[in-house]
């Protein structure tokens, strides 16, 4: 095992509840949890009170939620900003609650290349940098095919205009977006915070890693060589609760093609594929 590399997942795509989560993540050795959706509510719209009772059932287990995988930015860029302001301030609140280490977010639909959407994007996203200031939390911003930063040359600028914020790298959605993932990770290295695990086929259909066109285990093991630590296994293998709400119209990712009995079947075949790339 690469000893400086750990696993976490979504566990929301094994099972919608909670105890179906933590049997995932225990049964398959994964010890850190990226907390999207739980018992059918998206992570921005729990309360304190239910993310302090899910993180004590975590810790009965000894589990913890490595990052948030939040809602952030998946608006469009010509929507009233207070929403996401009020949302943010409410996943800070759930980030200090759950003692998580990133905030995944994204840069807004609907933004072309004009300088003037450039400006408002960075203005909202250097929002929420400031909202964070004072939390225990790394801001990282993912690569989404529709969003501002879909392409690797769009995500370095943001990062060059933006160094406090940081970098998740989906190989998937870089390849969805007709960018190969070698060339993406060599421009973004140096901002990348940690990694996401999915890949997909040609035709872009998402496959089990390692068995499409996202050279996953090379990623892996660069990586593992430059001190990388938490990989979050995303598998969008099968259709699972929350899945529809988490894309635009228009722009969501092609799941389903394999034939799993079960969504927790469709998980455990995600990480035994991962799991020998990281020996």
């Amino acid at each position: 095992m690469k000893q400086n590399l750990q696993l976490c997942a979504f566990a929301d795509e094994a099972g919608n509840k909670l105890e179906e989560q933590i049997s995932a993540l225990k049964e398959n050795g994964i010890p850190y949890l990226e907390m999207r959706g739980v018992n059918g509510k998206n992570v921005a719209d729990l309360t304190k009170d239910e993310a302090k009772s899910i993180c004590d059932r975590l810790a009965e287990e000894r589990l913890r939620v490595w990052s948030l995988g939040s809602p952030a930015g998946k608006t469009k860029l010509c929507d009233d900003f207070s929403f996401e302001e009020e949302r943010f301030k409410r996943l800070l609140e759930i980030a200090d609650v759950t003692q998580a280490r990133c905030i995944r977010l994204f840069s807004f639909y609907g933004a072309d290349e004009s300088d003037a959407c450039f400006d408002e994007v960075c203005r909202r996203l250097n929002r929420f940098l400031e909202l964070s200031q004072g939390h225990s939390v790394i801001l990282c911003h993912e690569n989404e095919k529709g969003i501002y930063g879909d392409t690797a040359q769009r995500c370095l600028k943001l990062h060059r205009a933006l160094p406090q914020l940081g970098c998740v790298f989906d190989p998937a959605n870089f390849l969805q977006c007709g960018v190969d993932t070698l060339e993406a990770w060599a421009l973004l290295e140096p901002y990348i915070n940690y990694l996401h695990i999915k890949d997909c086929a040609d035709d872009g259909r998402v496959v089990p890693p390692g068995t499409g066109m996202g050279h996953i285990a090379e990623l892996v093991e660069r990586y593992s060589k430059r001190g990388g630590g938490v990989m979050t296994l995303e598998p969008h293998l099968q259709e699972f609760v929350g899945l529809a709400g988490l894309e635009m119209e228009g722009e969501k990712s092609v799941v389903g093609g394999i034939a799993f009995e079960s969504a927790r079947a469709a998980f455990d075949c995600a990480v035994n594929a991962i799991r020998p790339m990281m020996e």
